[in-house]
């Protein structure tokens, strides 16, 4: 059995992923929604959200060398070349995550596992040399009764789970505003025409609006 993938995403008109201010309370209350049982996060994204919004880099405690017991969602982070190695106490230190699990591979560094290793982080081997994202979320069903799972990280791990037909839902919550030049486009790895179907439209004060799709 696989879960049921829901992309979420906050976009301008244009479709960019950026360089514009993104309502957080409102993505975060249409995301709390849809009551997943798991996050999955790209570990590009995760690295790019520490490195934005941390000038240093806090200092790992004994705490951080053991498996937190604390409320909060499980995250999921596929890491297979070590990216997050240094960072991932900073994640679960965050009051929104319970624990950090890492997705790895057969090629990933023996020095990253043994950081993993040692704090004390769940990890899994699932592909030889990138992540077998359909074998990662039959895992995580599995073994993490993680029925829904929600991703609201950047193009590169969204576009792949929907190249491999492993979305249900996309969720896009429109931003009233035109990046032009400077945009990312959330789709920019997609190579063919993706027919969706709408199942639910709804507006919001200054004219931001959230569209749920049916893949």
């Amino acid at each position: 059995m696989l879960p049921k993938v829901i992309v979420h995403n906050s976009i301008s008109i244009d479709g960019s992923l950026i360089n514009f201010e993104v309502n957080m309370p409102l993505h975060y209350r249409i995301a709390g929604n849809f009551k997943a049982d798991m996050h999955l996060v790209g570990s590009n994204t995760a690295k790019n959200g520490v490195d934005l919004f941390l000038k240093e880099i806090p200092k790992e405690t004994q705490d951080d060398f053991k498996k937190p017991n604390k409320e909060g969602i499980l995250w999921a982070i596929p890491d297979t070349a070590g990216k997050m190695k240094g960072l991932l106490h900073i994640l679960r230190q965050s009051e929104y995550c319970k624990d950090v699990i890492v997705l790895i591979s057969e090629k990933t560094s023996k020095e990253y596992i043994s950081y993993l290793k040692e704090r004390n982080y769940s990890y899994h081997i699932v592909g030889d040399k990138k992540c077998d994202l359909k074998k990662a979320l039959k895992l995580l069903f599995e073994k993490y009764n993680s029925k829904t799972i929600l991703t609201d990280t950047g193009s590169i791990l969204s576009n792949l789970l929907i190249k491999e037909g492993l979305v249900s839902e996309i969720s896009l919550l429109i931003h009233p505003v035109v990046v032009g030049k400077k945009a990312y486009n959330m789709f920019t790895y997609i190579d063919e025409n993706l027919k969706l179907e709408l199942t639910k439209k709804e507006s919001f004060e200054n004219g931001y609006v959230w569209n749920l799709y049916r893949t």
